[in-house]
């Protein structure tokens, strides 16, 4: 078994990316203060094909340098927004056809091993805060929040590592690979 070289790994070019069909999902980044986290956020949309990435409150916006670092040109292929409050992009997601999902561990919420996304609709998945989590007031607006099982002492997974969980989840039951 050998590793194959980046030339042998068919990636699509920018303008091709842009061309092509995504996830029929919005990812929405609730006052993520890690720049580290928005590059690395970036980086896993555009592997996962996401539509567009939602940055909100004081979430670090592209050019910077420390998102740079980690979307290794992600935030060239990837459709973004900015907006001032997380609920003013879930209103505005909302009014474009997206059922608004918070990742969060709430009361009620849907284990993700068991959520089953339906093709035809849009998603605007909401990650939250690094230590608050997902903002009380954008809770509220939820459709349906996903929750991913955790089994060990910590209270939470790194935010880039829950995108990356559900992101991978929804491409798998959406069918992605075979669209």
């Amino acid at each position: 078994m050998r590793k194959l070289k980046l030339d042998e790994l068919n990636r699509v070019s920018v303008d091709e990316f842009k061309q092509a069909d995504k996830l029929p999902v919005a990812v929405v980044l609730d006052n993520v203060r890690s720049m580290h986290n928005v590059g690395s956020i970036f980086r896993t949309s555009d592997g996962f094909a996401v539509q567009q990435l939602c940055l909100c409150g004081i979430t670090g916006q592209p050019p910077h340098r420390e998102i740079e670092k980690t979307a290794l040109g992600a935030t060239q292929s990837i459709d973004w927004h900015y907006y001032p409050t997380t609920v003013e992009a879930v209103e505005a997601l909302r009014a474009d056809g997206y059922q608004i999902i918070a990742i969060e561990q709430a009361e009620h919420s849907t284990m993700l091993h068991t959520y089953q996304p339906d093709p035809n609709q849009k998603y605007a998945l909401v990650f939250g805060n690094e230590v608050n989590g997902v903002a009380d007031e954008v809770m509220q607006l939820a459709d349906t929040c996903i929750e991913i099982p955790q089994f060990g002492t910590k209270h939470s997974f790194n935010i880039v590592v829950s995108a990356g969980i559900v992101l991978w989840d929804f491409c798998v039951k959406l069918d992605l690979q075979n669209s």
